[in-house]
């Protein structure tokens, strides 16, 4: 906790200067990454994720002047972001103000006015690198508003409100685990959701012999956008071709019965989600019993299956796996794997905690060599969901 506390104070102080005076709320929520559950969101599946201790922090206090309009400013970006709430709230320019805006809507939309706030943003999650700057910036600022109006949320209805705002203010059609795990993430805990009944179960994971590796590749593979869509429309025909209502009803078994039914792509795609599905299952499982070997298998085997039976890995994600098996277990990695959508970002390790600065360098070194890309490596235990630091 002491980090966010750092993180408040900054904020602060730098609100304190834009501002000339001191804040009356901070509030913050993390980023995120997916330990194991890749392309099972939207098949109904299981997902995986954890808090990372990089936060989206905002501070925020009634303006001087009275008016009904929210100004927000970024340590991040040079323009301004202003929200008249005196208009129908619409997305606009700058881009990045639409993300708060579409949450500020959803409010709104309760009955909920905010009224007029001068705020100050600070980020320490990585942008673009698939750890979810855009949900942590959309449930602080929800957060930011529940502390301003008094109003407390059901963690879930704040999860699908920032959901929402990302759709339609953002233009991201983005499942619900980036928002569900930045809202009712919990220090020391992985969060098992279902995403057919958007039921939550907290996975506890502190022993302190293992940590999380988390090494961005820093590429991100420029596709035609259509890649998302098409994985998306394969999977529904896998469904139409099985007659069933989605993958998650689907075993292996059954998979393997009606694979005439389907062509060989559709049939490895179903492959992935199924067998995903029920990876995600086990590692849960596994994290409950410290069961790291096991837990490290399964993100190998998901790894392997989002290279060659889903196809959403790349050269750069490829090479990082490849370097931290062949580390191995002896040398204190147990499992690793892409993590997000794919074709770049990011790789998430399962490594003994004792071994976490060894394996940093020898993977930074070795991709290094192999791809002539600088790669940002950090570690994180499971962090704090969203929460109030002031107000």
């Amino acid at each position: 906790m002491k980090k966010l506390q750092d993180l408040a104070a900054f904020v602060a102080a730098e609100f304190k200067k834009i501002y000339g005076r001191p804040p009356r709320w901070i509030a913050a929520a993390p980023g995120r990454v997916n330990i194991i559950g890749e392309h099972t969101d939207y098949n109904d599946g299981f997902v995986l994720p954890m808090a990372i201790e990089f936060y989206s922090v905002m501070a925020a206090d009634r303006p001087m002047d009275g008016q009904k309009v929210i100004t927000l400013r970024s340590t991040l970006e040079a323009e301004a972001a202003t929200i008249d709430l005196s208009r129908p709230l619409v997305p606009t320019t700058p881009k990045w103000g639409n993300y708060p805006r579409g949450v500020v809507a959803g409010f709104q939309a309760r009955g909920i006015q905010p009224g007029g706030l001068d705020v100050l943003l600070y980020s320490t999650v990585p942008l673009g690198s698939g750890l979810s700057s855009s949900a942590a910036l959309e449930v602080c600022t929800a957060t930011l508003l529940e502390a301003v109006t008094g109003t407390a949320l059901d963690p879930v209805e704040k999860a699908l409100l920032c959901q929402k705002a990302e759709h339609d203010f953002a233009g991201v059609p983005c499942g619900i685990m980036d928002q569900f795990i930045s809202a009712l993430g919990r220090e020391g805990h992985l969060l098992l959701l279902d995403c057919r009944t958007r039921k939550t179960e907290i996975v506890p994971m502190q022993d302190p012999s293992v940590a999380l590796l988390i090494i961005n590749t820093n590429v991100k593979h420029e596709l035609s956008g259509g890649e998302y869509a098409e994985r998306r429309a394969q999977c529904e025909e896998a469904v139409r071709n099985l007659s069933v209502a989605s993958l998650r009803d689907v075993t292996a078994g059954q998979l393997e019965a009606g694979q005439s039914k389907m062509s060989e792509t559709v049939y490895r795609r179903a492959r992935h989600v199924i067998g995903e599905i029920a990876r995600t299952v086990q590692a849960a499982q596994g994290v409950r019993q410290s069961d790291w070997p096991t837990v490290g298998r399964l993100m190998a085997a998901s790894h392997a299956a989002l290279r060659d039976d889903y196809e959403v890995s790349c050269p750069e994600l490829d090479a990082v796996v490849e370097i931290a098996e062949a580390i191995g277990e002896k040398g204190g990695v147990y499992g690793c794997r892409m993590t997000g959508g794919g074709f770049g970002g990011c790789c998430v390790a399962l490594v003994k905690a004792s071994s976490v600065d060894a394996i940093t360098k020898k993977i930074a070194t070795d991709y290094k060599v192999r791809t002539g890309i600088t790669a940002t490596i950090f570690s994180s235990r499971p962090a704090a969901g969203a929460t109030v630091l002031k107000g």
